[in-house]
């Protein structure tokens, strides 16, 4: 246990933090509407750690699944012209919430979408990481999300969980938190096998890792843990560490910054030779970042 412990002693000094929140720990499962008491504990614990001089990403999901909901859809949409509705609809409600509640508590939220077009264009993703970059540097919490309304199969990062390890590298944050339904990566699925082991800390992501990357997402979320493994290599990759955890409690924040055992930690391994594009577009000519 002090072995383990040692890895998170240093997740006290973070000083520039992605949180990613996935669709399905913003809503009440019941229904699939948003969860308000949530939603303003989770800006409370993002505007506490901007108050101690952090810098602080939201990226957030949950558009189509607000969009859906006002539009009336029963169920997701499945035409990709319905989830472009959808978000396009939802965005500005989830913005228009998360601008309130930012707010009350005297805080600036901006809004930022991306699609992979951005990142993968070298003026553009430049433009993308001087945005960040002053928006923090203003004291501003950004939001982010996928630009579902424009999206397409060819420009679309397809996952928050892989947009929030891109975010991370291009505005060289030091520590993600993915928190979604799940505590973390076990050796097999916990809900099927009483005998799966906790893992608390992963050195280094090959082959064995991305076998125990089973399961799948629910109504409201798009990410499994494959998406999750793969954000951690792009942050890792990076210079960035990463934690999954369970996002029941948004306090678990303030917990897995102050080097608590929770969740599963992917320990940073900065890369020389980082090129963005060779995660997300190998096939690219421009030079990322």
């Amino acid at each position: 246990m002090i072995y383990e412990k040692s890895r998170r002693e240093h997740l006290h000094e973070k000083k520039r933090i992605v949180v990613k929140v996935g669709s399905s720990s913003l809503v009440h499962p019941e229904t699939g509407s948003l969860d308000l008491l949530k939603l303003d504990r989770l800006v409370r614990v993002l505007c506490d750690l901007r108050n101690r001089g952090l810098d602080i990403v939201l990226v957030s999901s949950g558009a189509i699944g607000v969009g859906k909901k006002a539009l009336g859809f029963s169920g997701r949409p499945e035409r990709i012209e319905q989830k472009q509705a959808c978000a396009s609809v939802g965005q500005a409600m989830l913005m228009m919430i998360y601008q309130k509640l930012f707010r009350e508590y005297n805080h600036t939220a901006s809004q930022i979408l991306l699609t992979k077009h951005t990142i993968v264009r070298e003026t553009s993703c430049r433009n993308a990481k001087n945005t960040f970059n002053e928006l923090l540097r203003l004291g501003v919490i950004p939001i982010v999300n996928e630009n579902d309304t424009v999206s397409t199969s060819e420009i679309e990062f397809g996952d928050n969980d892989t947009l929030s390890a891109v975010v991370s590298a291009i505005i060289g944050a030091d520590l993600l938190i993915l928190l979604s339904d799940i505590d973390g990566l076990y050796t097999d699925d916990p809900s099927k096998n009483a005998d799966a082991k906790f893992i608390s800390c992963v050195e280094s992501i090959d082959e064995s890792i991305y076998s125990l990357a089973k399961g799948s997402s629910g109504e409201f979320g798009t990410g499994g843990m494959k998406t999750k493994i793969d954000a951690a290599r792009i942050a890792n990759d990076a210079g960035c560490d990463m934690i999954i955890a369970n996002s029941s409690d948004f306090n678990i924040i303030d917990r897995l910054i102050a080097g608590a055992q929770e969740g599963t930690l992917f320990l940073a391994h900065k890369s020389s030779t980082f090129n963005i594009l060779d995660y997300i577009e190998p096939e690219s000519k421009g030079t990322g970042i």
